[in-house]
């Protein structure tokens, strides 16, 4: 990874800018993202087992912690992993469960390389007994058509 004159980091496909001139920084996410390569979108993702059981019912932690694991599969079966994640969406019904979002991304996601994001309060998700959901989308790095 490096970083560029306006403290932008990049890796090889992908940059990320925390805080534009005149854009108050957040500790929480990067205020702009880009790259170059193949597009993945992962829909929201909530608390199911392989199974489809809900995990963690009335538990913001254990749900998130389910979300990610659920997202790193999904990021996963694109050939992609969270490093390429470029913005995640969260949709949660009652904000005081971000802090537990943002717990199981750390656990996932350095610091440095945070993505996009944006956080939604809804009524509802599709059960009720789910608190949170995350989807996400990605850029992963195109292979060097002399190395295909």
């Amino acid at each position: 990874m490096t970083t560029t004159a306006s403290g932008a980091s990049a890796a090889p496909h992908i940059t990320r800018v925390p805080a534009p001139e005149g854009v108050a920084p957040s500790p929480q996410y990067s205020h702009v993202v880009w790259g170059s390569g193949r597009f993945v979108a992962v829909s929201g993702q909530c608390a199911f087992d392989e199974r489809g059981a809900v995990v963690g019912a009335g538990d913001a932690a254990a749900q998130a912690r389910q979300v990610f694991e659920n997202l790193r599969r999904c990021l996963a079966a694109a050939g992609a992993g969270f490093d390429d994640v470029v913005k995640l969406t969260y949709f949660v019904t009652d904000m005081a469960h971000l802090p537990a979002l943002r717990a199981a991304r750390d656990e996932v996601m350095a610091p440095g390389r945070l993505p996009a994001s944006s956080a939604v309060q809804v009524a509802a998700l599709v059960r009720p007994e789910l608190l949170v959901e995350v989807e996400a989308f990605a850029v992963v790095p195109q292979p060097h058509p002399d190395r295909a």
